[in-house]
């Protein structure tokens, strides 16, 4: 086994390297730009390097870069993660040209299957079933059009270098290809240098399911069961599952054999994923193979007790394949949520900025259920606007799909984040869609349930309840403090008060304190509202979040923050204002004015931090719904920001090179 290994990745995926490094014995060499010099996976190598500035074109992709780090460390062998230089055979030839071992797959595989065109090329001389469309670089976007009819639409278009959902556009039209081929080329130009285009059929209603294979050098290979993994926006994993709920014992035997036979003939070794389309009707067909670590692998590690990476030093150090196929079982139920740093109520875009807080529920296990929590930042570490937007990946594992589910709602109410906006919110309301908990889902499904947006639900009666008896005892236990601390308020706190109304949104509930008493350091509430009497308990302490206790013997967690009047409460996936006051004060209340927000209606603003790309309107013109008036890059993704009705522009504020703030005015209408 390999004495010290360099990480050739940053964040999250560098810092779940290093943990199982350490747990082997082997001593971790971490590579650093400026934007990351302080970050978590630079305090947690034994080593650290720094490679140059913040965008990753100057520090994390550049392969000669890593190897001087090798060098200067002694390091024996570089695990690349995912993204950057992973998936690059020259890097791996670099390396071993001078005696370094990849923790990954040989030049040939990587060559073989890490380009999309080649190994479908490669797949469909294997056998392996795969989706229509043209085999061959796309020159322009004319082309694109030309084929995209030929092979009738909807088509697919996407970087031939692609990855992580980046370089990839569904077009319905000859206007969409052309637009989506130049996005496409661009931003595969940007991540990965590589700006070559291809285009197949887009199968509609498809599930995104993969199979996770393991190879060695000495001709062994088994696969580990699959993931569903359809639930993404714009072609971005966003939720994971292991096993899928689709695939039946036939089917999944049938993906597990090509996905061998595939890894075999490309003489694969190391951990890798085979990606399959999976129609309607369980057909399956290859999409691609990704030769290195997969973002979602831990749902894989909770469902079948290995440990992918340890498997990855293993094999590249030589050994021989521990498991034969009949060793893996799949027990219980996973499912990943990713946490990304962007606004899920203004169309996901990015957000960046300070961790001013950042509390993730507590690791382990409890009964039958596992939470597990794999991120590469801490309280008080900078989002930047260079790299992914991902903060973390929250894992929950149950005996069965439903109970981790409920788990990771529970979960996801337990995550406390401040200081960037985030998709907590959405993910808590997914972990309650009824098309979601059944199971019948594609890779269109966010387009399919959200076709404006992502909008904050409406509370249910239940959660309104749950939150005024919450919003009351807070009330209470701020009095309570209140007493202990200032004698003579103690005739006028209201804490023997009965009577109470809680706000809830723009809701008012009559809430009636039967009974308080007192079990050791948990208060004891016999509550009221709407005929119905509720005993709740909690030993929540004012200015600590969150909230925690029962309702009616069933345990309840809520986030809580501060207000101007009141506080806001995150319960059952929503943020609720929420006020505790007297009867008289609610009658006033009512009778306050509305605030109304500022009119933005003739502004463009830019939604998110970041580069203006284009600006593809002049003063004066005058535009149609529908038409582009920027390109806006953020996180390595380009966002076209598109009329929302026929207007005429009157001045522009922004020019292409601009780096914009969120809200920033781009352009003003007539």
């Amino acid at each position: 086994m390999f004495k010290k290994i360099l990480i050739g990745n940053r964040g999250e995926i560098a810092c779940r390297v290093i943990r199982t490094a350490r747990a082997m014995g082997v001593s971790t060499v971490a590579v650093y730009s400026d934007a990351d010099r302080h970050g978590v996976h630079v305090r947690m190598a034994d080593e650290a390097v720094h490679i140059g500035p913040a965008p990753a074109a100057e520090s994390y992709l550049v392969a000669e870069k890593l190897l001087a780090a090798c060098q200067a460390t002694g390091a024996e062998a570089v695990h690349p993660g995912y993204g950057f230089l992973s998936e690059r055979a020259s890097f791996c030839e670099l390396l071993e040209a001078n005696g370094i071992v990849f923790i990954g797959p040989k030049p040939r595989a990587i060559r073989a299957m890490g380009d999309k065109i080649e190994s479908k090329l490669f797949a469909q001389k294997a056998g392996v079933s795969i989706v229509p469309g043209h085999l061959g670089v796309v020159e322009d976007a004319d082309t694109a059009v030309r084929i995209a009819e030929e092979i009738g639409y909807p088509v697919m278009i996407k970087a031939s270098a692609g990855g992580g959902g980046k370089g990839m556009r569904i077009a319905w039209n000859a206007g969409e290809t052309r637009e989506g081929f130049q996005s496409s080329a661009n931003e595969a130009r940007s991540a990965f240098g590589d700006d070559r285009i291809f285009v197949e059929k887009f199968i509609v209603d498809p599930r995104h399911v993969e199979i996770q294979v393991l190879a060695d050098s000495h001709g062994n290979a088994i696969h580990l069961g699959e993931r569903e993994c359809s639930i993404q926006r714009r072609n971005q994993k966003v939720v994971e599952e292991a096993p899928s709920p689709f695939l039946d014992a036939a089917t999944r035997a049938a993906m597990g054999a090509q996905a061998v036979a595939l890894a075999k003939a490309v003489d694969y070794q190391s951990a890798g994923t085979v990606e399959f389309i999976v129609d309607r009707d369980r057909n399956f067909y290859f999409l691609e193979m990704n030769t290195r670590l997969q973002v979602e692998h831990p749902v894989t590690e909770l469902v079948t007790g290995i440990d992918l990476v340890e498997e990855m030093l293993r094999i590249a150090a030589g050994e021989t394949l521990r498991y034969a196929q009949d060793h893996i079982r799949l027990d219980g139920w996973a499912v990943e949520s990713r946490i990304y740093a962007e606004d899920p109520f203004r169309g996901f875009l990015p957000s960046i900025g300070r961790l001013t807080r950042y509390r993730p529920p507590q690791e382990g296990s409890a009964g039958e259920i596992t939470i597990r929590n794999d991120t590469g930042v801490r309280e008080g570490s900078e989002i930047s606007m260079y790299y992914d937007p991902m903060i973390a990946k929250l894992c929950t594992h149950a005996l069965d799909r439903t109970a981790a589910i409920d788990a990771m709602g529970a979960a996801l109410s337990q995550f406390e984040i401040e200081g960037i906006e985030h998709n907590i919110p959405f993910l808590a309301a997914l972990m309650q869609h009824p098309r979601w908990r059944e199971g019948r889902i594609s890779t269109a499904f966010i387009a399919e349930e959200y076709p404006d947006g992502f909008e904050r639900p409406a509370a249910s009666a239940a959660t309104r309840r749950k939150a005024a008896l919450i919003a009351v005892s807070i009330e209470i236990a701020r009095k309570v403090r209140l007493d202990r601390h200032i004698d003579r308020l103690r005739e006028h706190s209201g804490t023997a008060r009965r009577e109470w109304v809680a706000k809830i949104d723009d809701d008012y509930f009559p809430v009636a304190v039967d009974a308080e008493a007192g079990e050791g350091a948990r208060s004891v509430f016999e509550m009221s509202l709407d005929g119905a009497t509720s005993r709740l308990t909690t030993d929540y302490r004012p200015g600590v979040s969150p909230w925690s206790g029962t309702i009616d013997g069933v345990a309840v967690t809520a986030q809580v923050r501060s207000a101007r009047e009141g506080v806001l409460l995150f319960l059952d996936g929503l943020w609720l204002p929420c006020r505790a006051m007297t009867p008289r004060i609610a009658e006033l209340d009512r009778l306050m004015p509305v605030k109304l927000p500022p009119d933005t209606s003739r502004l463009l603003l830019c939604p998110m931090p970041g580069l203006v790309v284009s600006i593809a309107v002049s003063e004066g013109q005058a535009v149609k719904a529908g038409e582009t008036l920027a390109v806006v890059e953020a996180m390595k993704m380009e966002n076209i920001l598109r009329a929302e009705r026929d207007l005429t522009v009157a001045s522009l504020k922004a020019k292409p090179g601009d780096s914009l703030a969120v809200d920033a005015v781009i352009m003003e209408f007539a």
